[in-house]
């Protein structure tokens, strides 16, 4: 199993910052990637940004320069650095973590943080 536990959510204006940040714990070691995924309102889940056990990136093409995507390998700790930031991005956003074991993909995720940008 795999703990994971997010935040640094709130209430900003357009264009300001905000750093998400999901802690990882547990069973961690067979990890390949970890990633960022939002919610918002009466939408279906999305894809925001992963990131692979080697480092590779991968961002949605709405937050394409304006999100970066990072990890610190000694604190178990993947962070989404949110600049510019538009009202289209407030959602509730989920950290997740995926173990492909045996040809078996699965995937644990957070509780979420609510992130709103006002107009």
């Amino acid at each position: 199993q795999v703990q994971l536990v997010e935040s640094g959510g709130g209430l900003v204006q357009a264009g300001g910052s905000l750093r998400l940040s999901c802690a990882a714990s547990g069973s961690i070691f067979s990890v390949n990637a970890m990633g960022w995924y939002r919610q918002p309102p009466g939408k279906q889940r999305e894809l925001v940004a992963s990131i692979t056990s080697g480092d590779t990136t991968n961002y949605a093409d709405s937050v394409k320069g304006r999100f970066t995507i990072s990890r610190d390998n000694a604190e178990n700790t993947v962070y989404l650095q949110m600049n510019s930031l538009k009202p289209e991005d407030t959602a509730v956003y989920l950290c997740n973590a995926r173990k492909v074991i045996g040809g078996r993909t699965i995937g644990y995720w957070g509780q979420g943080t609510q992130v709103t940008v006002s107009s």
